[in-house]
């Protein structure tokens, strides 16, 4: 592994010219990452890349999961609950029936356990993918916010049902009663894990004489403590992730000072950057390896089974797309739901947005090479690895390739009439001002009189300008603008409790009080 130091080091320059490349041609860059390292691995030179699953699901899957649930808005993600939980748990759970009965119809040796081993595989769609594409072309957030909430979720409730399937194809053996009370039995083990670990970390941050630093570690401790704490016990790690960082995510301005808010997020936002390139490009990597151990199954025949399942899962999302917003649309007649969409548009381009990724080859690859206990091979594995490198390959370039271009088609309108995000940051620094101002007449009205340096800060709002970085404020006034930024805070905070308020330019807000605060204290 050590001799082999150099190789990564390069791999990771690499990387990081592929991404400016996908940049250039305006292509998402995971794709351009799989398609890169699977040219690079037909070069004789260059080492066989075999993946570990263990690395995937220890070393990158908690911070990955950790970084985009600190990203998530919880107030999106509880908005569209019920479309995100049905397809983050019904349908990989139907995916995975559909795919147990085609594998074994149409796949020689396939039995219906190993068809549903397969299925809970294949099932989860990797957002990384979709959310690179859907920020890079103009879609409505509520879309946006379902696909990445979907996302959080689906990893989980798939490798619950691999671990049911490879127990049936080892034991022979499957009970649907003691399966389902185990199914969700893991489900709420691993939520309320992740937010038993949490609660840790949130006390950590707020008791304890912490610095930018340690909150910086503890961070970067946590999503493993999660993972792990809830693994020893059987119960879904992935969930634990998920649970615990959308709860520290939507406290952190509790937990952390300004300093440590704009430490972390610059820190995790570099992190999970190399940690995503990295694993697409190790899914690229990882063909030869995968392909050499076909043995009797021939090329031609292995892809051919893997275009078949593909398009089973395409088609498949496609019509689960439409029947949850039928069911929604029926439904909102009995109960308040979150609003569905009222054409085929927006159904269309959430089916079309299922890209296949690491989670599912990493559980692939996870299967053990024999039966445990015994010397007998496991059957189909080799079949497996290839089917599942052939879908993640398939989704990422076809879909991923002409969903922007689907997207530009179908003109989407947002049903929610959002503004524009510059619009509406405008408008919350026209309402800040306003605020601040009277505010500031209510409590600080001789200070305004006989104070020129808060003058001046009180005439910079009004022109919506930033306030000089060299203006020297005394005491009085330093304390009386720093009080201002908290009220600042529990305001937007308050008006995040809006539905109508885009939660992004909040955040975005919220950052900018942290850069005048950070340049207040180095003034």
């Amino acid at each position: 592994m050590l001799h082999q130091f150099p190789f990564y080091l390069l791999l990771v320059l690499f990387i990081m010219l592929l991404i400016m490349l996908a940049k250039r041609i305006r292509v998402a860059y995971p794709i351009v990452l799989v398609l890169g390292g699977l040219l690079l691995s037909l070069i004789p030179a260059i080492p066989v890349v075999e993946i570990n699953p263990e690395l995937i699901f220890l070393i990158f899957l908690p911070p990955l999961l950790y970084e985009a649930a600190w990203q998530t808005s919880w107030k999106e993600f509880w908005r569209f609950r019920r479309i995100i939980s049905s397809f983050a748990f019904l349908i990989v759970l139907l995916t995975s029936l559909v795919v147990a009965w085609v594998a074994s119809s149409f796949i020689p040796g396939f039995s219906l356990a190993l068809g549903f081993l397969l299925g809970g595989i294949v099932s989860p769609p990797d957002a990384v993918s979709a959310s690179a594409i859907m920020k890079s072309v103009k879609v409505p957030k509520a879309l946006e916010a379902i696909v990445e909430g979907e996302s959080l979720l689906n990893d989980a409730s798939s490798l619950i049902v691999f671990r049911f399937a490879l127990i049936a194809v080892e034991t022979g053996h499957f009970i649907f009663r003691d399966a389902a009370f185990s199914f969700f039995g893991v489900i709420l083990g691993g939520i309320a894990m992740g937010l038993a670990v949490a609660l840790v970390f949130y006390l950590m941050h707020r008791w304890l004489p912490t610095d930018v630093n340690i909150d910086l570690v503890f961070t970067l401790l946590a999503p493993y403590a999660m993972y792990l704490a809830a693994e020893s016990i059987h119960v879904s790690g992935v969930l634990a992730v998920v649970s615990g960082g959308l709860f520290l995510s939507t406290h952190q301005h509790r937990i952390m000072n300004s300093s440590s808010r704009l430490r972390v997020t610059s820190v995790w936002s570099a992190l999970g950057f190399v940690l995503n390139g990295l694993v697409f490009m190790l899914i690229g990597l990882a063909l030869p390896a995968i392909s050499s151990g076909l043995g009797t199954v021939s090329m031609k025949e292995a892809i051919g089974y893997g275009v078949l399942i593909t398009v089973v899962l395409i088609v498949g999302r496609l019509l689960s797309a439409y029947g949850a917003i039928a069911f929604t649309i029926f439904i909102s007649r009995y109960i308040t739901t979150a609003g569905a969409p009222r054409n085929w548009k927006g159904p269309f381009i959430f089916g079309w947005s299922g890209m296949r990724g690491v989670v599912s080859l990493a559980a692939a690859l996870s299967i053990p090479v024999m039966i445990t206990g015994t010397d007998i091979p496991f059957p189909q594995r080799n079949l497996i690895l290839f089917i599942t490198f052939i879908v993640i390959l398939l989704t990422l370039v076809v879909q991923g390739l002409t969903m922007p271009w689907f997207i530009k088609l179908l003109q989407l309108e947002d049903p929610d009439h959002h503004p524009t995000h510059e619009a509406e940051h405008k408008m919350l620094s026209r309402k800040l001002a306003d605020q601040s101002l009277e505010y500031l007449r209510q409590h600080y009205a001789v200070e305004l009189d006989t104070q020129p340096a808060l003058q001046k800060i009180a005439q910079a709002w009004k022109q919506k300008k930033e306030l000089s970085g060299n203006e020297q404020l005394n005491m009085v006034c330093r304390n009386v603008y720093l009080e201002m930024l908290d009220k600042q805070r529990d305001w937007l905070h308050e008006w995040n409790k809006d539905l109508k308020t885009d939660e992004e330019v909040i955040r975005r807000q919220l950052m900018q009080l942290d850069l005048e605060e950070e340049k207040l204290k180095l003034s």
